[in-house]
C-alpha cells in the first residue's frame, strides 16, 4: 500500500492583511440595557417581597395572589431585556 505524504503546518498563523487585528468597540449604544435588566429585577423582586411582608394588601390588594405572578413577570421581563446585553 502506497504512503500518504505528510503535510507540514504552519508554526504561527498570520492573518490575510484584510483581516488584521484591530481595536473592538464594545460600547455599542446598549448602555441602557444593564440598568433596565437591574431594574427589572430589583422591581419584581421588591414586588413579591411587599406582597409577603404586607399580607397580601400591597402593591395591589385587588390582585390576591395574582400579585405574586406580576412580581414574577418583571423579572422574566428582566430576562428578556438581558438577551440584548453584548
Amino acid at each position: 500500500m502506497p504512503k500518504s505524504r505528510i503535510r507540514k503546518k504552519k508554526d504561527t498563523y498570520t492573518p490575510p492583511e484584510g483581516q488584521k487585528s484591530g481595536k473592538i468597540d464594545l460600547r455599542g449604544g446598549r448602555s441602557w440595557v444593564a440598568p433596565l435588566m437591574l431594574a427589572m429585577f430589583a422591581l419584581g423582586l421588591v414586588w413579591i417581597v411587599l406582597y409577603y411582608l404586607t399580607s397580601g394588601s400591597l402593591p395591589v390588594d385587588a390582585l390576591g395572589d395574582w400579585n405574586i405572578v406580576v412580581g414574577f413577570g418583571f423579572i422574566a421581563v428582566g430576562f428578556v431585556v438581558s438577551t440584548q446585553w453584548k
